[in-house]
């Protein structure tokens, strides 16, 4: 086990590596900011914070478009190709009709700007169809769900990893059905919505967050203006600080709350567009180049369009410009001249509304123009300067916010919200608070009897959630006098705010009709001894702003006595008290607050009478829930009062035992005396705590209010557009699994088309070089050249459904007959290099080996000789095989496989390369053996140093004290400090300083001693020369 102790750890660090990147792969989230006719795409993932996706034609904008042609689909700038010749092929603007019915009025006008689209009525659910052709037909949410599909995937590609979490945005004036359209859409494709965040609020969440610092308890305004392509939005939003509970503590942290929303569905560029569309067409007539009205041809018109949105943005910056387009019809070409002016006179009639969504917007936020800090813009359409005129004279302000990007800012907010929402990152807290911009009320019937007796039923309706009340929240709405089974339904409230017009683009004014089962039957167990709190049901409005029924119950209050605790232990009692101090006891409740606070959503009692909201039902509720609390305070006071006694108890006998150790008595005595003095204390206190104990029991069995609640089985049904059967939504996810299949065959096949493609022009380039010519026979060019010949004619005279096995089998078949030719073209380039580095090998080689062989006389070699004679042995076998090989190559042609390959040549290098490292490698850790040595230690009384004396010397009873006027022989050496370890090898040899007299006597005394060798001859301890400097 110990061989593996360095292993494990390694091991270890590893699969957590491995973990860690496995989790980190799919922690990225997403944003769409889903336009009418653009999208933007941003993503946060570990190490990229809020980034804008560029799709594959690398731009940071993609048309909301998908189009149909031979088979396959199109997207983006593509599908926009193909819908100019195509244009009943290519589907756009989809956001304006989904969750629309048939009948709807934008329905109408989307029809009358596309009249190539072949739209039918859907029978089953009353909303639209597209008739793509005689057997197919999609629905809105199908093709939006293409559309977010594609999204996804370029949102994968530029993370590189999988992505299943987004936060889309929406108008904010899209209503219940039109957002489960949208949360419908995309769940045919996977996609997990975190939140269908309002764009307004996207937009305001990105300019808070980047200012997070300018904002205190004071709230500050702003409107934002956002124009886009089909819609336009003035929005007014409040900043300020708010505490917000984060998990058990409070934390001060910025907050957005949108106060007013004014908005126009039909202003947008799309209308100018469709207008300067018309124009040119009504000039090419004028011109009178054909007999054929332009707009009855469909691509015409298709190309007009492209060209009037061109001229629009170029008459932004320009006072005029020219709109021309080749081959417009019949051949014949278009070019006009068109100015800034007509474009506004044309579009007088929308300019003039420019100002009603500010308006508005200030009317129902009920605050003043002079609040407000600054009026920031949005949206392309606010480019054109006379919108922007128009905007300053409303808002009476000389100059307008551009501190944003009107492309971006939507989707970075509502990335910045999908990483919060998301679980993978934290992020710093921003809370948004949306705006309901429709009031919804609950009607239901009440029963009452009036003074005769008689049963008398009346329509009732309760406001549930006004218009403007924040979101997300929760509401409970409690139903009195509710002892049978009834239903309820949920609508529109008053929308007298809004235009005939747009009163008409709301499918249906009641959105959900609820049926209860369940109440007789649980006031038939309940009410006979316990009195009826009514009906309530839990309503929910979700961040994305869909309304939710929780749940129902029914809530009763019966009088009960509460059971004695007279037997609970002290043990009981103070585990009960831990366990509440640390949250155990009420761990259930607390998880629900928790819940609800971290959710930043706010609960409130709506009753159902008719003066004022019913707030008993609450009261009951909350005293229910602070009773315990009341139990464990008299608990606490009794615990008090006995601490308190023990306390005066404990003093007591402290002063004696003072009084004990003062008077210096017998402690056994001593220890007596307090037994007994104990026993009478707590005889007295009993005597004296059952009349209070008595009282506390009675206190006790006092009735108390206790609350049941049973749960009603609660129906729901949508009333303003049916949702699309279970049964549909899987045969939409079929069928959109079966079109991503075809893209990815599409694609393969594709690629397997262009690889044989390009290996048939790239080989035939290079068949008629010179180099290439010289490494084939001449029947293998002629081979070769027939072969790609006749691939060449094949790849185009195939049909468009051929299978690309077919193309990798030809593929594989030319880098067959073209693999002799490449590996000696190869062969041929690369052999001289690889000589050469072998050549280098051998020199360095052989160089070392010299080196090294010096060494081996030496007493304690590096190396062995069988290493030695390993390493001569490779150097040669090496030379011996180069030279019989380069001899051999020599006598082969360039077009005749080759004997030398070069593969064999870096064999021969990697082995002589890894043998010298070895040595090398070995030299860099060697270590020399270091002789043992005797010493004798001997101390003089002088200097109190060490002598060192040679183990041969016979002279031990000489004296050895230095005299200045003769220098010492060896035997009278002077004691050294060092021992022969620490002496640097270059001391052995410095004898600089030593005089004539020192070198006759070490002369002498070697003489003397013969041809013994000494003991540090070999340079690893200090010379035996005496040192006369010491």
């Amino acid at each position: 086990m110990t061989k593996y102790k360095g292993f494990l750890p390694l091991v270890v660090t590893g699969i957590l590596i491995a973990t860690l990147i496995h989790y980190s792969d799919g922690l990225a989230v997403m944003s769409v900011d889903f336009g009418s006719e653009y999208m933007k795409i941003a993503i946060v993932k570990p190490g990229v914070p809020m980034e804008i996706v560029l799709n594959k034609e690398s731009s940071r904008k993609t048309r909301t478009m998908v189009a149909f042609r031979d088979g396959e689909r199109h997207f983006s700038n593509m599908a926009h190709t193909t819908g100019i010749k195509f244009p009943q092929k290519a589907y756009w603007y989809l956001l304006n009709l989904v969750g629309k019915r048939f009948d709807d009025p934008h329905v109408k006008l989307y029809r009358q700007r596309f009249p190539y689209y072949n739209i039918i009525k859907d029978e089953d659910r009353g909303t639209l169809l597209f008739q793509h052709d005689d057997e197919t037909t999609y629905t809105p949410e199908e093709l939006l769900a293409m559309v977010l599909e594609n999204a996804k995937e370029s949102a994968e590609a530029f993370a590189e990893q999988s992505i299943k979490d987004a936060v889309i945005t929406v108008p904010a004036f899209f209503h219940q059905t039109e957002r489960r359209a949208l949360l419908t859409a995309a769940n045919l494709i996977g996609l997990n919505v975190l939140q269908l965040m309002s764009d307004n609020a996207a937009v305001a969440l990105n300019y808070g967050v980047f200012r997070r610092k300018n904002f205190n308890s004071t709230m500050q305004y702003y409107m934002f203006y956002d124009m886009g392509a089909s819609s336009t939005v003035a929005t007014i939003a409040g900043y300020h600080i708010v505490k917000i509970k984060e998990g058990t503590r409070l934390e001060t942290n910025p907050q957005v709350v949108i106060k007013g929303v004014g908005f126009d569905r039909t202003l947008g560029g799309l209308e100018i567009t469709m207008r300067l569309r018309d124009h040119l067409a009504k000039l090419f007539n004028d011109m009178k180049k054909t007999k054929t009205d332009v707009r009855t041809n469909q691509r015409a018109m298709a190309k007009l369009l492209k060209e009037a949105d061109r001229v629009k943005h170029v008459l932004s910056a320009n006072a005029d410009h020219f709109a021309q387009v080749e081959g417009l019809l019949e051949e014949k070409d278009f070019r006009a001249k068109v100015t800034r002016a007509e474009l506004e006179e044309m579009c007088a009639d929308l300019f003039d509304r420019v100002a009603k969504p500010v308006e508005d917007a200030l009317r129902v936020s009920e605050i003043t123009m002079g609040e407000i800090n600054e009026v920031i813009l949005m949206g392309a359409g606010t480019r054109m300067p006379k919108i922007q005129d128009k905007i300053l004279e409303v808002v009476k302000r000389k100059e307008l916010g551009k501190s944003i990007n009107t492309d971006e800012a939507a989707a970075l907010g509502a990335v910045y919200q999908a990483a919060y929402l998301g679980k993978g990152f934290k992020v710093k807290t921003f809370s948004v608070k949306e705006a309901n911009l429709y009031p919804i009320v609950v009607d239901f019937e009440k029963h009452t009897t009036g003074d005769d007796g008689v049963e008398v039923t009346r329509n009732v309706k309760r406001t549930l959630f006004g218009r403007m009340n924040p979101f997300p929240q929760k509401k409970v709405m409690t139903f009195n006098k509710h002892f049978e089974d009834f239903s309820f339904s949920v609508n529109y409230g008053d929308l007298d705010f809004l235009t005939e017009e747009e009163r008409k683009l709301i499918p249906s004014l009641n959105l959900t009709s609820v049926t209860l089962k369940g109440v007789k039957d649980a006031h038939d167990k309940h009410g006979k001894d316990a009195e009826s709190k009514g009906v309530k049901a839990h309503f929910r409005m979700d961040e994305s702003g869909i309304l939710n029924l929780d749940r129902v119950e029914s809530v009763f209050e019966k009088l009960e006595i509460a059971e004695d605790k007279k037997d609970e232990s002290t043990w009981s009692k103070l585990g009960t008290a831990i366990g509440g101090l640390f949250g155990g006891g009420e761990k259930e409740k607390s998880d629900q607050v928790e819940t609800v606070e971290q959710a930043d959503e706010t609960t409130e009692q709506v009753s159902d009478e008719e003066q004022k909201p019913d707030t008993e039902a609450p009261k009951e509720e909350t005293k229910t829930e602070e009773k315990p609390k009341e139990e464990k305070k008299d608990d606490t006071k009794t615990e008090e009062k006995s601490e308190k006694k023990n306390k005066k108890k404990k003093g007591k006998s402290d002063k004696n035992d003072k009084k004990d150790n003062n008077g210096k008595t017998d402690d056994k005595d001593g220890k007596t005396d307090d037994k007994d003095g104990k026993k009478d204390d707590k005889k007295d206190d009993k005597n004296g705590s059952k009349a209070k104990n008595e009282t506390k029991t009675e206190e006790e069995k006092k009735p108390k209010n206790v609350i049941y609640k049973e749960d009603i089985v609660a129906t729901a049904v949508n009333k303003d557009l049916p949702e699309l059967t279970e049964e549909r939504k899987n045969k939409s996810q079929k069928r959109l699994k079966e079109l991503r299949k075809i893209d990815l065959e599409k694609v393969e096949l594709e690629k397997a088309k262009n690889s044989l493609e390009s290996y048939i022009f790239d080989m035939q380039d290079k068949m008629s070089q010179e180099e290439y010519m010289t490494c084939s026979t001449a029947e293998e060019q002629e081979n070769m050249s027939k072969l790609f010949s006749e691939s060449s004619d094949w790849l185009y005279e195939t049909p468009d459904d051929t299978k690309k096995e077919e193309y990798k089998t030809k593929l594989k078949a030319l880098k067959d007959g073209m693999k002799d030719i490449l590996m000696r073209f190869k062969e041929r380039e690369e052999r001289p290099k690889a000589l050469e580095a072998l050549f280098n090998m051998l020199n360095h080689s052989n160089y070392f080996l010299a080196t090294i062989k010096n060494l081996s006389s030496l007493e304690d070699p590096v190396f062995t000789e069988v290493e030695i004679t390993t390493l001569e042995k490779l150097v040669n076998e090496t030379k011996t095989w180069r030279d019989e090989n380069v001899a051999e190559q020599k006598k082969v042609k360039d077009n005749e496989n080759p004997k030398l390959l070069v593969e064999s040549i870096a064999y021969k290098i990697q082995a002589l390369d890894r043998e010298v490292k070895y040595l090398v490698n070995k030299a860099k850790t060697f270590k020399p053996k270091i002789k043992p040595k005797v010493t004798i230690n001997d101390t003089k009384s002088d200097n109190n140093t060490k002598k060192e004396k040679n183990v041969n010397s016979t002279t031990e009873g000489t004296d050895t004290t230095p005299t200045t006027e003769k220098p010492p022989s060896q035997e009278e050496e002077p004691p050294v400090t060092e021992s022969a370890e620490d002496i640097p090898v270059q001391d052995n040899t410095d004898t600089s300083n030593t005089d004539d007299s020192s070198e006759e006597t070490q002369s002498k005394n070697m003489a003397d001693e013969g041809d013994k060798p000494s003991e540090l001859d070999d340079g690893t301890a200090e010379s035996n020369t005496p040192r006369t400097d010491l």
